[in-house]
């Protein structure tokens, strides 16, 4: 007796064969002779596996409701008390509060939302915006124009504000499409890109607000300053300084040090948003047009400078 049968005995695996060798299955083995059926790795049910790429989604609507209620009311501005110019940001919205006298540097606050913004910075008589106040229902604005005019060649830096219906578009196919059929002309890119914050304020004036609210054009206000639209592009080293230099001129000190996610000329543009809401706080401002329009929404729409 072998030693091979021996051990078949005592184990009780007498007249066994040998052990196979596992197969193992590799993604060139499918159809191959002896190879193993592929394992279950994913769900049975039909749908996307744990692993694998990741499924593409439907692109969702990015449609907003319009808000329905009428403007709030707006309390007389208080000369006793600080004014604030806003200007959008990376992060949200930067404000630059001018305290009473109009001079000095302004305090930066930065928020993720006007409403957070006004309230972080105390009691305030007058709050400038860059963004459109009041918008049109099928034509186009004569603020815009009027500023647009006055600005002469650097008048581009007054985006045509779209109308209602495309502002609130769900893709910027729509907009586009919407404001065609109204006026005759698509939206610009950089209104579109503008649009989460019209939005926003839209829906913000819709409140009793203690403070008035005013829509500005820091390049208008910067001409107004200078008594001539300034010829530097404003996001430039040069456009920089000479910006700085005009508010220096008014009284207004551009702060040095920037909060976190916010550019330099976020921060000019605030400086000389507040340089015109200190103007309407002391009636020494006019608008564009100087009767502001009122449309479907119930909101004067005027630039101040």
């Amino acid at each position: 007796m072998g030693v091979t049968e021996w051990w078949r005995r005592i184990t009780g695996k007498e007249g066994s064969a040998a052990p196979k060798r596992p197969t193992t299955t590799t993604s060139t083995g499918a159809g191959r002779r002896g190879a193993a059926p592929a394992t279950k790795a994913g769900p049975t049910k039909a749908g996307p596996a744990k692993s694998g790429p990741k499924q593409a989604t439907p692109r969702k609507s990015t449609a907003v409701s319009k808000p329905t209620g009428r403007p709030g009311r707006r309390t007389a501005p208080d000369p006793a008390l600080p004014v604030m110019g806003v200007d959008t940001c990376r992060t949200g919205w930067v404000g630059a509060v001018l305290d009473p006298s109009g001079h000095g540097t302004p305090h930066l606050f930065v928020k993720p939302t006007i409403a957070e913004l006004v309230a972080e910075a105390g009691p305030l008589a007058v709050v400038a915006v860059p963004v459109p106040i009041g918008l049109p229902d099928e034509s186009r604005r004569e603020a815009d124009r009027q500023a647009r005019t006055f600005l002469g060649p650097a008048g581009a830096a007054v985006v045509p504000t779209p109308v209602r219906d495309a502002v609130y578009a769900a893709t910027f196919g729509e907009a586009n499409q919407v404001n065609r059929a109204k006026i005759g002309a698509g939206v610009a890119q950089q209104a579109y890109a503008l649009r989460p914050r019209i939005v926003e304020v839209d829906a913000w004036l819709r409140q009793d607000l203690p403070f008035t609210v005013v829509e500005v054009s820091p390049e208008v206000s910067f001409a107004e300053m200078a008594g001539a639209p300034l010829g530097s592009r404003r996001r430039s080293h040069a456009g920089t300084e000479e910006r700085r230099t005009v508010l220096a001129d008014h009284g207004v000190v551009v702060p040095g040090a920037l909060p976190v996610g916010v550019a330099t000329d976020d921060v000019v543009d605030a400086c000389a948003a507040a340089w015109t809401a200190h103007r309407v706080k002391t009636g020494q401002a006019r608008s564009l047009p100087e009767q502001p329009e009122t449309f479907s929404d119930g909101i004067p729409a005027a630039i101040h400078v």
